[in-house]
């Protein structure tokens, strides 16, 4: 089962798990994967919408698509999952991270046990299954690991600070760990997106107003998910979009007191 690209760019045959699939960028990427005609695996909590979405993929792609209900922060769910998929399916080719979800909130005011779930989900169940993937990657000499984290792990603002917390940790984990496979023939992929248009607000912003706010700015998952997929089976090291929110990273960088005075009242919108 083991295919590159052909000639014409598709994943013909590559086995592409993605998680948080049931929804956003996560199902986005899904289904342009599917395009593509790759198998797609996907995983996330809500059951219903996953067989939904899978019987899309597979009337995209022609080919298998499979899905599994899955609490990423349960190890023993993620190691069943894994191991059904090595017995039934095939070795994973491509893991997509897109599970994870945010609140914004003053941390002064923040509940500490959703900020462990936060990390649990955003972080450690990441690198849980990131570890068991890779060590099945790695006999083969090839594969692909694609971290979705965020703008918000570069330049943190206010009312994210957890959230923030959490992608700066998975950028950073995402930087060693491409170093640490690079010797094994494993890429690593970091995606650093600026706000997207998704369900995730749904639960991020409490005031329903964030997104409004920044609409203009606001990013397509679609179009995202298309831009992520063309990079697949690819050496590129990092996605930062919009390129807006990339040139200021770069100037947080260079002068960040002014950083921190324009990101804590001009550009405060939370």
């Amino acid at each position: 089962m083991k295919t590159v690209r052909d000639k014409s760019g598709r994943l013909l045959g590559q086995v592409v798990l993605v998680t948080g699939a049931s929804s956003g960028l996560g199902e986005q990427i899904a289904y342009e994967a599917a395009r593509q005609q790759a198998i797609v695996i996907l995983c996330a909590r809500r059951k219903e919408k996953l067989i939904t979405i899978a019987r899309k993929c597979q009337q995209l792609s022609g080919q298998p698509a499979f899905y599994y209900e899955l609490d990423l922060i349960d190890p023993q769910q993620v190691d069943q999952m894994l191991a059904d998929i090595r017995n039934k399916i095939s070795n994973i080719d491509i893991l997509v991270n897109c599970a994870g979800f945010g609140l914004f909130r003053d941390f002064l005011a923040f509940d500490l046990t959703v900020a462990r779930e936060m990390f649990e989900v955003n972080v450690l169940g990441l690198m849980h299954l990131t570890q068991k993937v890779a060590l099945e990657m790695a006999p083969f000499g090839s594969g692909q690991i694609v971290m979705i984290a965020s703008q918000a792990g570069k330049i943190a603002t206010m009312k994210s600070s957890v959230y923030s917390a959490t992608k700066a940790a998975v950028i950073s984990f995402s930087n060693a760990l491409r170093l640490e496979l690079k010797p094994l023939g494993i890429t690593v992929m970091t995606v650093n997106p600026g706000p997207i248009k998704t369900a995730f607000f749904d639960r991020a912003d409490e005031t329903g107003n964030y997104l409004n706010t920044i609409d203009k700015v606001a990013i397509e998952p679609d179009k995202l998910a298309k831009k992520i997929v063309r990079s697949f089976k690819t050496k590129r090291r990092e996605i930062n979009t919009p390129i807006a929110m990339e040139v200021a990273n770069k100037a947080y960088i260079l002068f960040p007191k002014i950083g921190d005075f324009l990101t804590g009242n001009v550009f405060n919108t939370k």
